[in-house]
């Protein structure tokens, strides 16, 4: 038998709260664009993702996950990349000053 008593231990706290996310089961399609879409086409499918994220029980979660990962692509816990890169552009600045 193996030594296991180095491990790290069980890591399902990490993602456990994915089980409860009201975005299970939909696909990825509503949250990530596909290549080349642009302007209404993908502003009508950012603001449907996020109207899912917004009555999501592990909204806060998600995006905590999302920006400890960077997760570069995709709507997660009701922020598009874009806003997520500004987000982290913010804390970032404001961590400097």
């Amino acid at each position: 038998m193996s030594d296991v008593s180095r491990l790290p231990g069980l890591a399902e706290h990490h993602w456990a709260w994915q089980a409860e996310a009201a975005c299970r089961g939909l696909g990825s399609r509503r949250f990530f664009h596909p290549a080349g879409e642009r302007g209404e086409d993908r502003a009508a499918r950012d603001e449907a993702a996020k109207a899912i994220c917004a009555g999501c029980p592990v909204r806060a979660a998600c995006l905590r996950h999302a920006l400890s990962t960077g997760e570069a692509y995709g709507v997660w816990g009701g922020l598009t990349e874009e806003e997520r890169r500004a987000h982290t552009a913010r804390r970032n600045v404001r961590a400097a000053a």
